[in-house]
């Protein structure tokens, strides 16, 4: 009865999960499928602890009293705009306790002196690879992002060769410890080598790149718990681990959409390896930037029937969505039409500026996807873009040697004005100076996006 019971229990946490990750295909239901999602996971949890030869109820209180502490203090101190590395962060833990979780299951086999049969030693060979190099991959992101080491593609001569050797090995050691279960040694090795090539592989891929591998990454902590639900013999994490890994690899390809690349020439083409100077702070190859103030900025606003505010990660890092939203609503009460352009990779992570927004409690009806609001700027006054770079550079269309060339972009050049708000010339995460800033209808704002929006909206008000 107990056991069908928790079968029933699996199906309902299984179902909420998969309602859970439809609902958070929108805005609008993001935060009832966290809910849904949280509960079905709840419930899973709860139905494995009452499976047999599962329970030391005193290890798992003491798991669940730290990892709890842990994750509310996380919670509590983590800006949204650290989001991005928390994401990887939580990618790369996943990662790290699938390989925990086959190493020890392969372990328990040993002191039993029984060698797993069937699909178990596929799984733990899985789990364990996967693990490995997603939490090292994991933990690669997280300081890329952190700016705790270079943000850039880091290559060497002969890269691909060494990473295609150490893949050739890790295949040679998945066959052997399949085939020798017992080989402990080998396991180990692999793992080792599984770290390793986690670290290889995540190194050349540049900033520009982190949505895609973000995504990529939560894809593959998902493909390690699943094969440690067969490890394990749990449809649960099977499940779940399934959804997880599935949904990862279609954002994936979302993402590689949006940027109109390959994954593996994200992976493997170093994007944003080498950096283009750009030059003197107040020239670039198309005559010299205007700088303008707020005051100006506040003129041309009072004059607009239609503005588009396009966010980057220079809203994010000067934690100006509130802000932001202030100054949509004093446009607004003074009759001018406002929306906010979204570009899917805009930002560190996939969703990255529609969670700052929603943070800020904007409305989800003035968030427009790229390929709606696109056609919407040359019939558009005004479009203000804060801290965005190579999601805006209209070098994407026309210059067939840069290297975003192809990626669709936010058409904000067409618009009437261009208001550019960044702390300076300094190019965005691909390298490469933007033609933009230096277009006869751009007018750039430079300072802290925060301090000159509050500004920007102070202005406005003085001249109503």
């Amino acid at each position: 009865m107990i056991e069908q019971l928790i079968q029933f229990a699996y199906l309902i946490g299984a179902v909420l999960l998969i309602l859970g990750m439809r609902a958070l295909g929108s805005p609008k239901t993001a935060v009832r499928g966290n809910i849904l999602a949280s509960v079905g996971m709840l419930l899973l949890i709860v139905a494995t602890l009452f499976l047999q030869g599962v329970v030391d109820f005193t290890v798992i209180l003491a798991g669940v009293a730290v990892g709890s502490a842990i994750g509310a203090f996380l919670a509590l101190r983590i800006e949204m705009t650290a989001m991005p590395q928390m994401v990887a962060l939580l990618n790369g833990f996943g990662g790290g306790a699938s390989t925990l979780v086959a190493s020890a299951e392969l372990l328990s086999y040993a002191r039993a002196g029984e060698t797993p049969e069937g699909v178990v030693p596929y799984a733990i060979v899985a789990g364990a690879l996967i693990g490995a190099v997603t939490f090292t991959g994991s933990v690669i992101a997280f300081a890329k992002l952190q700016e705790l080491m270079k943000g850039a593609a880091i290559t060497y001569p002969g890269q691909q060769f060494v990473n295609g050797l150490i893949a050739l090995g890790v295949i040679g050691l998945c066959v052997a410890v399949v085939l020798d279960p017992s080989a402990l040694t080998l396991f180990f090795a692999l793992v080792g080598i599984s770290l390793l090539l986690g670290i290889l592989l995540v190194i050349p891929i540049g900033g520009a790149d982190m949505p895609v591998v973000i995504s990529l990454l939560n894809s593959y902590s998902g493909l390690a718990a699943c094969a440690t639900g067969f490890v394990l013999g749990n449809s649960a994490l099977v499940i779940g681990g399934s959804l997880v890994g599935a949904s990862g690899l279609i954002l994936t390809k979302i993402m590689c959409d949006a940027m109109n690349r390959s994954l593996s020439n994200v992976l493997f083409g170093a994007f944003g390896a080498q950096t283009v100077s750009d030059g003197p702070a107040d020239a670039g190859p198309q005559g010299t930037a205007k700088g303008y103030t707020p005051e100006d900025a506040a003129v041309i606003f009072g004059n607009a029937r239609s503005v588009i505010i396009v966010p980057g990660y220079g809203m994010a890092v000067a934690q100006a969505q509130h802000a932001v939203r202030e100054l949509a609503d004093t446009l607004t009460e003074a009759g001018i039409t406002v929306k906010f352009a979204i570009h899917p990779v805009a930002g560190r992570m996939p969703g990255h500026m529609n969670v700052l927004l929603a943070e800020a409690d904007v409305p989800y009806d003035r968030l427009i996807e790229m390929d709606e609001i696109n056609p919407e700027f040359p019939e558009t006054d005004v479009a203000l873009v804060l801290g965005a770079n190579d999601v805006v550079n209209p070098m994407a269309r026309t210059d067939k040697s840069s290297p975003i060339y192809g990626m669709p972009i936010l058409d904000v050049d067409r618009a009437t004005h261009v208001f550019v708000v960044k702390r300076s010339m300094n190019p965005g995460f691909a390298g490469v100076q933007n033609p933009l800033f230096f277009n006869d209808n751009t007018m750039m704002i430079f300072g802290d996006a925060k301090k000159v929006v509050l500004q920007v909206i102070e202005a406005v008000r003085d001249l109503a």
